[in-house]
């Protein structure tokens, strides 16, 4: 009879070393980064007696500068290597903590964000580059959604402890966060390989100009770009989880930061026991229409916050985007490196990473206006049901225009423009 403990031990013998110590590094880091980030809406709005139009501002400045950030980071990843850059973005990211918890005024905590934003994200695209670098094409869904895991038992964590810490002093969050990032980078430098393909003669011969220029490359490619703007409309939806929501349920329905927590960990905690099995599970579809269908997902829970006002209902509607997030996340990652070629993996990473950036560029602010100033703040969530519908369109409407062959499959098969 096959035990538990067995299972796991044989999908640990199915991925190489380097894969599970580089799993195991970004874990610590995760863990850091869901100390805080639940509750930085919270933060800023308590310590600088501001509304969430002012939060939605830093967030945009935040992810307008990590726009630049990324593309940095994927253009060096591909010509320097992954790791030197998961290493410089990872100490980065400790300073960058540490300077937003001790500034003590909004315009320094702008200033902050600008720079956080352009330096703490240069390590992005050398992440998920590495990832896919360490994985034959067969294994990359899957490992996709281990690393979801990792973070997600981070996020199931992080929360709880932070409510607490945060009941005590903001400042532990943040040196905390700082101090995970640091034995991270050191884990990676001491543990993990370099996994940066072997170049070409003509490819090491390349300019620093000519590796720029490369991201025209990933540009051009039709089909990518509205594989990007399908997932721009996604995230515009998925991401009010860690910006407006906490705000409006604290505002509009009595939630406090500690049940609020608890809502965060219940997402994360579905993940760690559901995300591997699932993954496993959808590979046999076709991928698109799994976007598809988690998007779907992601308009229906969204706009149940617009309706419902009971703390059982409002676990309800997370549950429902969790799904939806489980089909998503792993099955866009592993769609995104299907696309790129192996050299320009870092940079095609980087556009990739638009699919965030622009989100969280304008959509707290605009997130905000709604809330700060709608007669019916409740409106946020119907917008946000509208626009995942659209995205479910775009994705469908993909699906019809490209066939990729399922995710099990050895080589990609892409028809369409």
């Amino acid at each position: 009879m096959t035990t538990p403990l067995d299972r796991v031990a044989k999908v640990y013998r199915e991925y190489p070393r380097q894969f599970w110590v580089l799993i195991i590094a970004l874990f610590i880091d995760r863990l850091g980064g869901a100390l805080i980030f639940p509750f930085l809406t919270l933060y800023v709005t308590q310590k600088f007696n501001v509304g969430m139009t002012e939060v939605g501002a830093i967030f945009g400045m935040f992810s307008l500068t990590s726009i630049f950030g990324s593309m940095i980071g994927g253009a060096l990843s591909d010509r320097i290597g992954r790791k030197t850059m998961l290493i410089f973005g990872l100490v980065f990211s400790a300073l960058s903590s540490l300077l937003m918890g001790l500034v003590d005024s909004f315009t320094l905590f702008l200033f902050s964000a600008l720079i956080v934003g352009l330096l703490a994200n240069v390590a992005g695209p050398a992440q998920q580059a590495m990832v896919a670098d360490l994985l034959p094409e067969k294994q990359r869904a899957e490992g996709f959604g281990i690393l979801r895991v990792a973070a997600n038992l981070a996020v199931t964590i992080g929360p709880a402890i932070g409510g607490l810490l945060a009941g005590k002093s903001y400042l532990l969050l943040f040196i905390c966060d700082g101090v995970f990032s640091i034995i991270t980078a050191l884990i990676v430098a001491l543990a993990v390989r370099e996994t940066l393909p072997e170049k070409s003669k003509e490819q090491a011969q390349e300019s620093m100009l000519q590796t720029f220029q490369g991201y025209g490359v990933a540009l051009k490619d039709t089909t990518f770009v509205a594989f990007i703007g399908a997932c721009i409309l996604m995230s515009l939806v998925y991401m009010q989880m860690n910006t407006t929501l906490a705000v409006y349920l604290r505002d509009h329905h009595n939630i406090t930061p500690q049940y609020f927590g608890y809502i965060i960990s219940m997402n994360a905690g579905m993940v760690v026991l559901m995300q591997f099995s699932i993954t496993r599970i959808i590979k046999q579809y076709p991928p698109l229409l799994m976007m598809a269908l988690g998007t779907l997902l992601y308009a229906l829970g969204f706009s149940m916050y617009g309706f419902v006002t009971t703390y059982l209902l409002f676990l309800a509607a997370m549950a429902i985007i969790t799904i939806g997030e489980m089909l998503v996340s792993p099955t866009s990652q592993a769609l995104a490196a299907r696309f790129s070629p192996e050299d320009m993996r870092g940079r095609y990473m980087a556009v990739f990473g638009f699919s965030w950036v622009i989100p969280s560029t304008i959509g707290p602010i605009l997130a905000g206006v709604i809330l700060d100033n709608a007669n019916r703040p409740e409106w946020l969530w119907y917008v946000a049901g509208f626009i995942g519908l659209s995205a479910t369109a775009a994705f469908l409407r993909l699906h019809t225009k490209v066939h990729f062959a399922h995710i099990e499959t050895e080589e990609p098969a892409i028809t369409g423009g």
